[in-house]
């Protein structure tokens, strides 16, 4: 070829076995993950055929962790972990603890070092939050009370993971690997200092993304999404997310992926978070599958063969050891054993954050090749044996219902902290309904419902269009509108009537009407005075909005100015009349 084209097949022919491969595992009911990292496998330097270019590969796979950061933070929900944080904030935390605790005595065991035991440890503790989902959701359990707390318990491990990935550069050094290159802390040679440095920067990029953040992102963003352009929106979530996470590793010195991270919990408050995970999923889902397939690239496929045992070891760590780890931990808090058994089964698999975490420990010097083969390769088995572990879960708990005496014991008796969780994610969703409400103006669907102006409207266009309203409310009697007034809105009445009063004349308009637009559209003054009659509820759209509307939507417009010409016509008539109530009219 006349040129280098190594990024576009790294991307072509990994987006191909990817596919192919994920489709193979997908006819065999595994996740379609297990096929992307055997992609990887089959394009790595430890294949014949076909090696994919290792430094474009890392640095797509590097976008790739961003990007599923930043899906991980815009999905963080404070009021559902606050749900289930009696049993999982408790629950995760040991759970990490023993999980790390065994791995790191069984590799002394091998004769691996103390930081690569933690590294190991760490990396088989937390489950891939990504195949639990895709589990509870072929159960249909992702709502239910079990379901929310497997995924609460694992949003905790995601949170802990978070820590690990901003504090084991700065312990690197001393635990035997290579120190952070940092002018003020690593070159000391101090510990305390490193680690304190570290902190002071993290906690300093948290402040001000959190304060600034909340208050600057969710604003910029419904300024794009009011434009209409669904690329602009796109183009402003992407660079929100690899903007933060590129600045903060930049400017503070943390790691992308924390950056990331960050920025999602950011847009998460906002109440366009919902379109901005949907513009951002096919990314998302694109650069994630290119990182599956960087990490298989790192997969040595002969450590099966070295590490038989090894192996093992590892695998029985995560498909018992956590398994039964959790299960202890949520019996002990008191629930039931069916959700015990749940959990049990969501901890036996390991995924996306074991493998950021192992390749940091890779690139430090802490984890050694083989034990990051040891990792892909029980996450690829423990991945694939989960749909079985989940199944088997499923018969316990059946199994256990069939059974009065045992279901008295470990399941009715057990009933208090669980009806105090239900009453804790009830009163969550209460919350959540609340904060929604108070956002809203209409769907797209209940906009053309009250006013049927606005049926002519792709569900696109009037989507946008709600981003431009304001909502007003007024009492009965409340004056809206003044006679001499400068026109400044219109008004669309939700609910409510008014009363127009022009020339001692009255007109009444009720829920689905509109009235302000005569002055807007002549640029005078307001020629009537409109009050409310009742407790009223209005959309409104400022000047600018008004006519950018009727620029953008010329059928609308002219509804609008043959209305505004037949009042315009009415009220010159009522100038010339003698003034008499003209009675009641509906618009």
């Amino acid at each position: 070829m006349p040129h280098d084209v190594s990024l576009i097949s790294t991307i072509a022919i990994g987006f191909v076995l990817a596919f192919v491969l994920g489709f193979i595992a997908s006819r065999f009911r595994l996740p379609p993950l297990v096929g992307y990292l055997l992609g990887g496998v089959l394009i790595g330097p430890f294949t014949p055929g076909f090696v994919a270019d290792a430094g474009l590969a890392g640095q797509l796979a590097e976008i790739g962790v961003m990007l599923l950061m930043f899906g991980v933070g815009l999905h963080f929900s404070i009021g559902d972990l606050m749900a289930v944080r009696r049993i999982a904030v408790p629950g995760a935390i040991g759970q990490i603890l023993i999980a790390t605790a065994i791995g790191a005595v069984m590799t002394t065991l091998w004769g691996w070092s103390l930081g690569a035991g933690l590294v190991m440890g760490l990396s088989l503790s937390v489950a891939s939050t990504v195949v639990l989902l895709k589990a509870l959701e072929e159960r249909n359990a992702t709502g239910t009370a079990n379901g929310r707390i497997a995924v609460g318990w694992l949003i905790v491990e995601d949170l802990a993971m978070v820590i690990a990935l901003v504090l084991l550069p700065a312990l690197a050094g001393a635990l035997g690997g290579h120190a952070v290159a940092d002018d003020h802390a690593a070159g000391s040679g101090n510990l305390i200092l490193s680690l304190a440095w570290t902190l002071l920067k993290v906690t300093a990029f948290v402040l001000l993304v959190m304060f600034l953040g909340p208050r600057i992102m969710p604003w910029l963003l419904r300024q794009v999404a009011r434009t209409g352009s669904r690329e602009l929106f796109t183009l402003a979530v992407l660079a929100v997310a690899l903007g933060i996470a590129f600045g903060s590793a930049a400017l503070f010195g943390v790691s992308f992926a924390l950056g990331a991270f960050f920025a999602g919990v950011v847009l998460s408050g906002s109440d366009l978070s919902h379109k901005a995970a949907a513009n951002s999923l096919p990314l998302q889902d694109a650069f994630a599958v290119l990182f599956f397939v960087s990490v298989g690239m790192l997969f040595d496929p002969a450590v099966i063969i070295r590490e038989p045992m090894a192996l093992l070891g590892v695998l029985a760590l995560i498909l018992v050891g956590k398994s039964l780890a959790a299960l202890g931990i949520v019996l002990v808090l008191g629930y039931p054993l069916s959700t015990a058994l749940t959990v049990s089964a969501a901890l036996a698999q390991i995924g996306e954050f074991s493998f950021i975490l192992a390749g940091l420990g890779l690139a430090h010097g802490l984890l050694p090749q083989e034990g990051f083969s040891l990792i892909l390769a029980a996450a690829l088995l423990s991945i694939a044996l989960n749909p079985l572990i989940f199944a088997v879960t499923e018969r316990l708990t059946h199994w256990l219902q069939t059974r009065p005496r045992i279901k008295a014991r470990w399941e009715d008796g057990r009933m208090g902290p669980m009806q105090r969780l239900q009453g804790d994610l009830e009163e969550a969703r209460r919350q959540m309904e609340a904060k929604a409400a108070a956002h809203k103006t209409f769907s797209p669907e209940e906009l053309v419902e009250r006013f049927p102006l606005f049926a002519g409207l792709t569900p696109d266009q009037r989507e946008t269009l709600i981003l431009h309203f304001s909502t007003r409310e007024a009492q009965p009697g409340e004056r809206l509108i003044r006679a001499g007034d400068e026109a400044d809105m219109i008004y669309f009445i939700s609910s409510g009537q008014v009363e127009v009063a022009v020339a001692g004349h009255k007109l009444k308009i009720g829920a689905g009407g509109f009235f302000g637009e005569m002055a807007l559209l002549s640029g005078e003054a307001r020629s009537a005075d409109v009050t409310a009659l009742d407790f009223c509820k209005f959309l409104t759209l400022s000047r600018s909005d008004f006519h950018q509307l009727l620029r953008r939507y010329p059928d609308m417009r002219a509804q609008i100015s043959a209305l505004a010409a037949q009042r315009s016509e009415m009220n010159r008539q009522l100038f010339d009349e003698p003034a008499q109530n003209i009675g009641a009219a509906q618009n």
